[in-house]
């Protein structure tokens, strides 16, 4: 689990690949003189330690207490500069940021005519690659320059430096306003979670028009048309319109694959919009569509031409196996599944300083759905309590209603009738406390309470009212996301037929021809 807490020049140096360990050493035996070797030795101690460990650090006799902090600063900074200095050549931004630095190099020596030929290939550069935050700092530094010489090199320079300057920041402007607005629509979701009224989804409406109302959007360009398509994708997701979710999210993938330089680019964002793509085809259950895109998402990260990082590796794991779960439990096919299982719990310790608590949570739970579709109830409770057993997920508190309603048909599955009686006064004092209940889970916890005072015979008629209630239950916008978390209407049938709930999910996936 990823431990935020650790010292950050420690987990800095285990984040360090062997080659830049490498790398490290020899920029560091550049500087080395007898007045600087301690901090060298520093480096050494925190390779070899597994954990930091400041009295050992102080007990080899390096450094005193009070010089530790400086040392430590200083052997941080020349590890980013050692990276700094071996990044890749391919990273644009890059070379684009080393292209201003020679040329502020050139501008502070009084060489003004070669500093403003590196800054104008520069900023066809950066424009041809849609970094206009850099083509726009690159004309304000050329309209710096031309104002302390006269080059007279273009006739009529000023008025097209102030032309590009002024299209440039109108662009910026856009793109700024548009990020923010997305911003501002996750910063919601996260505080008040999905609308739960015609009153929440109106006031969400009213507020995005209102933010997109003065935007022409015929003049957009790549940047635009990405935080556009961002923006709507949180107002979509926010007012729970999943087919919304889907026509912005596909708009957001396509932008990157008619765009291709735009995937190696910027691959975070192309990471991110094929997650909520593939997301969207989940809730619709367009399983032809879900399938096609993932394997297109796979077979990009595998293009020796994406990206290799720690975080974008992180992503593609988080995103390809999590709609790898997804791909199975849309399809029924959970014993198929279960490879995965190892696979995944195995990336998460390589890939644990990247990952935050909820999406580690987000695994525990859909491998607890692959268990119980599986009917390995013991396997699936055993991932449950992991998230019912985690005080600090504070977030999600939907995730981990979910889990104990989830844990409570597993114990009934396995007859623990005594141990389901304590989980459900257990499950109903935390769903009190909660702000986001739904009728679905009040009625599923009525439900579970009363199985215990049927008699036998009674069972199945329950099961099959309770059924009809949650398809009623199902149709309303505001609830069908909870269906979302938890086939509860495929698991009664499974008990009203007698049958298995993955023959149940997968004859329904059959009959959804898309």
């Amino acid at each position: 689990m990823a431990n935020h807490q650790k010292d950050f020049l420690f987990v800095l140096i285990k984040s360090l690949s062997k080659s830049e360990k490498r790398q490290f050493k020899i920029f560091a035996s550049r500087l080395e003189t007898s007045s600087n070797t301690k901090f060298i030795e520093l480096f050494n101690i925190l390779d070899k330690s597994e954990v930091y460990d400041e009295k050992l650090i102080l007990k080899s006799g390096l450094i005193k207490k009070a010089q530790l902090s400086n040392l430590k600063s200083y052997l941080y900074k020349q590890i980013l500069v050692s990276i700094r200095l071996n990044i890749p050549s391919q990273n644009i931004r890059y070379q684009l940021r080393e292209q201003i630095d020679f040329a502020a190099i050139l501008y502070n020596k009084g060489l003004y005519k070669q500093s403003l030929k590196i800054l104008d290939k520069t900023k066809q550069q950066a424009i041809e690659n849609d970094e206009k935050y850099m083509a726009f700092e690159i004309v304000e530094f050329e309209k710096l320059i031309e104002s302390q010489y006269i080059t007279r090199s273009i006739q009529g320079r000023a008025d097209e430096l102030v032309i590009q300057a002024k299209e440039l920041n109108y662009r910026n402007t856009i793109s700024s306003k548009l990020s923010n607005l997305s911003l501002q629509l996750y910063g919601i979701m996260l505080k008040t979670g999905f609308v739960k009224s015609d009153e929440e989804y109106k006031y969400i409406d009213d507020y995005f028009n209102k933010h997109i109302a003065h935007l022409d959007q015929s003049k957009f360009e790549f940047r635009e048309k990405y935080w556009f398509y961002n923006a709507n994708l949180w107002r979509s997701f926010l007012v729970q319109d999943f087919l919304s979710c889907y026509k912005y999210s596909y708009k957001w993938v396509t932008l990157f694959y008619d765009n291709k330089n735009m995937i190696f680019l910027n691959p975070v964002f192309f990471l991110k919009g094929n997650h909520y793509l593939l997301e969207s085809l989940f809730m619709l259950k367009y399983k032809s569509n879900f399938k096609k895109y993932l394997e297109l998402l796979e077979e990009t990260i595998n293009d020796p031409r994406f990206p290799v990082n720690d975080n974008i590796a992180s992503l593609s794991f988080l995103y390809l196996y999590n709609n790898k779960l997804n791909y199975h439990i849309l399809e029924g096919t959970f014993a198929e599944s279960e490879y995965l299982v190892p696979v995944i719990l195995n990336k998460m310790k390589v890939h644990s300083e990247h990952l935050d608590e909820h999406h580690e949570m987000m695994f525990y739970y859909k491998i607890a759905c692959i268990y119980f579709g599986n009917e390995k109830y013991q396997e699936c409770i055993v991932y449950l309590e992991k998230i019912i057993n985690n005080k600090n997920l504070t977030m999600r508190e939907d995730l981990m209603c979910f889990a104990r309603i989830l844990c409570l048909i597993a114990h009934y599955e396995l007859g623990r009738d005594y141990y389901l009686e304590n989980q459900l006064k257990n499950t109903y004092k935390f769903l009190l406390k909660m702000n986001d209940l739904h009728e679905v889970q009040k009625e599923i916890i009525r439900f579970l309470k009363n199985l215990s005072n049927l008699y036998p015979s009674d069972i199945k008629k329950e099961f099959i009212k309770m059924r009809e209630r949650f398809i009623e239950l199902e149709k309303n916008t505001y609830e069908k996301r909870a269906f979302l978390y938890l086939d509860i209407i495929s698991w009664l049938e499974s008990k009203i037929e007698n049958r298995k709930i993955s023959d149940i999910i997968k004859e329904k996936a059959k009959l959804i021809n898309r």
